[in-house]
């Protein structure tokens, strides 16, 4: 293990909802497909030469107890109709050789095309800093994404976002959205 990049990673989301808090995060775990992995966090690097995978791909990589490598956002709440989201953003470099940025974001009150937005916005601004571009952190974000382009450098972006409603009779609702490092 010592040494290890990488090749690929897919993303993938999921929703809990339980009495227990924990039991709720296992059940969003397992709508994610990722609850009978040994789960480590790591930080937002983004692998070079990493080839992004679809969830259905990514699935068959795992196997159960599996020590797997995520970048992972969560969220939860037991107050009934309160809006959740848990999202990951990625911003992919034009030079394949060189590392992105995945950025995690959790919040109450946004929609998932707010979240996401704003997860996509912090990979980019991260890389945007790596790589000596300038960016006015008072533009927005199409402003932002055009002076992305337009650099030549920060060739994608992209998002996974799960939103849930807390539940209405008060059950613990638990979202999670994950970069999932694999190969």
């Amino acid at each position: 293990m010592v040494g290890f990049v990488p090749k690929e990673m897919f993303f993938t989301k999921g929703v809990g909802k339980h009495r227990e808090k924990l039991t709720s995060f296992e059940l969003a775990l397992r709508s994610a497909g990722i609850a009978a992995c040994n789960l480590v966090r790591v930080s937002s690097i983004f692998p070079p030469k990493c080839r992004i995978l679809s969830r259905t791909q990514g699935m068959t990589r795992l196997e159960p107890g599996q020590v797997t490598f995520v970048v992972m956002s969560e969220a939860a709440t037991r107050e009934p109709h309160r809006l959740i989201a848990a999202t990951v953003g990625v911003a992919i470099p034009r030079d394949r050789n060189t590392y992105g940025y995945l950025s995690e974001h959790h919040s109450f009150g946004e929609s998932e095309d707010v979240a996401g937005d704003y997860a996509e916005e912090l990979a980019a601004e991260m890389l945007a800093t790596t790589l000596g571009l300038e960016f006015d952190p008072d533009k927005s974000w199409d402003e932002k994404k055009e002076v992305y382009r337009l650099s030549n450098e920060i060739v994608r972006t992209q998002n996974v976002t799960q939103t849930a409603v807390g539940d209405k009779k008060g059950l613990w609702t638990t979202v999670v959205a994950a970069a999932v490092l694999v190969g």
